[in-house]
């Protein structure tokens, strides 16, 4: 794996070498997968890494992003035209899956996508023909790999409906979830020695450092543009102190005021995975095994989630896990089988420091 190429996938947390092992499985499957993460994660380029452990690697990588065109725009970006179908096309025309055929072809961002452009790549999915805008009939039927990444919920969408069931669960073959930076705070420095000596060797100047101060700030900032908004800040203290050792000083405003600091990651917490299927257990009275095992199973949610989730579930009870248990709307036999579950993935949390 090139390290300029995936920056995102530098580092020795425990998230990272996890996330490696499962690019290097998912890779060897060929299977369908669906990678979700905040933007600036490095979807994209976990998908290229999947694509380069493959047995496509010497095929075609084509990335698409499904956001920000118009249906009938994406629709001929993704499938090709003929001649002459609309204003402008004045030759044939192919579109990604065609380019991409014995390759692998990202669609990025597709919970984007309209109701009529779900059902298109659904039957695309099903069959593998392709019908280029303009034409009455299949023109070519190809052999590629999806992958698609999204930033959405894309369960919620289905809730709402704007997002078919049915082609979620086509592409949710294998579920690959990409940590935000703030998640693994010791990749950092890696990263930063990463972004600066790339920066070193493409302008030949004098490497830049930090002292470990300006170290420590960058570390305790939570990202809210993850891997994306590091390297850009990395660029500029870069320019600034022009290959010098750069202080807390040249470090941008908003990762040196430390009110902003504590307060980012409290918003971004609200807002997890955990947050939500715990509100599914506490106010909707579902129970464990069907608003949270299902999705552990599947690999829709990581252990990290149901640890939060657990965790959640000890503060509320003070430490004891009887009561966990039916906060969790368990059955009241059903609270070993639940314990042996926590045990047996690595979920169950030691209660004493929850005691008050």
């Amino acid at each position: 794996m090139n390290r300029d190429d995936t920056p995102q996938l530098i580092g020795n947390s425990r998230q990272m070498v996890e996330l490696r092992a499962e690019i290097a499985r998912v890779a060897a499957s060929g299977a369908k997968v669906l990678l979700t993460g905040e933007s600036g994660v490095g979807k994209e380029l976990v998908a290229r890494a999947i694509h380069r452990q493959s047995l496509r690697a010497s095929g075609p990588f084509v990335a698409m992003n499904c956001a920000g065109l118009p249906e009938t725009l994406l629709e001929s970006e993704l499938f090709g035209h003929v001649k002459g179908s609309f204003t402008g096309a004045y030759r044939d025309k192919a579109g990604k899956l065609e380019l991409g055929d014995r390759g692998t072809v990202l669609m990025d961002e597709l919970g984007e996508m309209t109701l009529r452009m779900q059902g298109l790549l659904l039957r695309f999915l099903e069959t593998g023909e392709l019908q280029k805008v303009g034409s009455d009939r299949a023109t070519a039927r190809v052999n590629v790999r999806v992958i698609a990444a999204t930033n959405r919920d894309l369960r919620r969408l289905i809730a709402e409906g704007t997002f078919r069931e049915d082609l979620f669960y086509r592409l949710n073959v294998i579920h690959l979830i990409v940590p935000p930076l703030r998640e693994r705070p010791d990749d950092i420095p890696a990263l930063l020695e990463h972004f600066f000596s790339k920066l070193h060797r493409a302008n030949g100047d004098r490497a830049t450092s930090l002292d470990s101060e300006a170290t420590a700030a960058l570390v305790k900032y939570p990202w809210p543009g993850n891997v994306r908004e590091l390297q850009n800040v990395v660029e500029r203290i870069a320019l600034k102190v022009n290959g010098t050792m750069a202080t807390l000083e040249d470090l941008p405003a908003e990762v040196r005021r430390n009110g902003g600091v504590s307060l980012r990651p409290k918003l971004e917490r609200r807002r997890t995975v955990a947050d939500d299927l715990y509100k599914r257990l506490r106010q909707e009275r579902e129970s464990f095994w069907t608003a949270v095992y299902p999705l552990y199973m599947q690999r829709e949610i990581t252990r990290e989630h149901v640890r939060d989730i657990v965790r959640k579930g000890l503060e509320e009870a003070r430490g004891n896990y009887r009561i966990v248990a039916k906060l969790f709307n368990l059955q009241p036999d059903e609270y070993k089988k639940f314990l042996n579950f926590l045990r047996k993935h690595d979920c169950q949390l030691p209660f004493k420091e929850y005691r008050q």
